[in-house]
C-alpha cells in the first residue's frame, strides 16, 4: 500500500514537472491583431471579452520574446512580458489603448514549477491576470483590473496571493489587497516585480 501511494505521488510529481515544461503553444493571431505583435516578439495569449463596456468586443493579448527561457533571469534581468489592451472598434479593428511590460510575471518566475503565467479572465470591465507557481511552497497570484470610465483607463481593483505547502494543499493562506490598501494606481503604473 504504502509502496503504491509513493509511486503514485511520484508519478504525480513528475507529471507537474513535465506540465510545467511543456513548450508554449502556438496562438492563432487574428489578422486584424497581428500589427500590434512587435518585432523579434510572438503571442503568448490573446483573450477577447468586454473591457471598457461598450458595444465591441476588445482583448488583452500577451507577447513574450523569442527564446525568453534562455535569456530571463529571475533575479537579475527577467524577460518581460507586455500586457496590451486593445479596444474593438467599428470597423473590426483594433486600437492600443495601453500597454505595461510589468503585469505579467517572466518565464523563469514560477520556480520549479516552470512559467507561472496560466491565463487572462475578462468579465464587464474588469481583466484578471493569473499566475500559478512554486515548488513545495506553491502560490498563486491574482491581479485584477478595472475599468474607470472617469480616467478612462483600467485601475487595479484587487491582488489577491494564495499560499500553501503541496503536501497540505487544503492549509491556505491567503492575502487579498484592494483599492483600500494601495489606493488609485493606473494599470501602466502597476509593476508586478516591486513589491508593495
Amino acid at each position: 500500500m504504502r509502496l503504491q501511494i509513493s509511486l503514485s505521488l511520484l508519478m504525480l510529481a513528475s507529471g507537474l514537472q513535465v506540465i510545467a515544461q511543456t513548450p508554449k503553444l502556438s496562438v492563432n493571431v487574428p489578422a486584424n491583431m497581428k500589427q500590434f505583435v512587435t518585432k523579434g516578439y510572438e503571442v503568448l495569449d490573446i483573450t477577447k471579452g468586454d473591457l471598457n463596456r461598450d458595444a465591441y468586443t476588445d482583448a488583452v493579448m500577451v507577447l513574450y520574446k523569442k527564446g525568453e527561457e534562455k535569456t530571463s533571469n529571475v533575479i537579475d534581468n527577467p524577460e518581460k512580458r507586455p500586457l496590451l489592451i486593445l479596444l474593438g472598434q467599428a470597423n473590426k479593428t483594433y486600437k492600443i489603448a495601453n500597454r505595461s511590460d510589468n503585469a505579467v510575471y517572466c518565464v523563469d518566475c514560477g520556480g520549479q514549477m516552470g512559467d507561472p503565467f496560466t491565463g487572462i479572465t475578462i468579465k464587464n470591465g474588469y481583466f484578471s491576470v493569473e499566475h500559478y507557481g512554486g515548488s513545495g511552497q506553491r502560490w498563486t497570484r491574482i491581479i485584477t483590473f478595472k475599468y474607470n470610465p472617469a480616467a478612462k483607463n483600467w485601475l487595479l481593483h484587487k491582488d489577491g496571493h494564495e499560499y500553501f505547502r503541496a503536501t497540505e494543499p487544503e492549509k491556505v493562506e491567503s492575502k487579498i489587497e484592494t483599492v483600500k490598501n494601495f489606493g488609485k494606481v493606473p494599470f501602466e503604473k502597476f509593476n508586478i516585480y516591486k513589491e508593495r
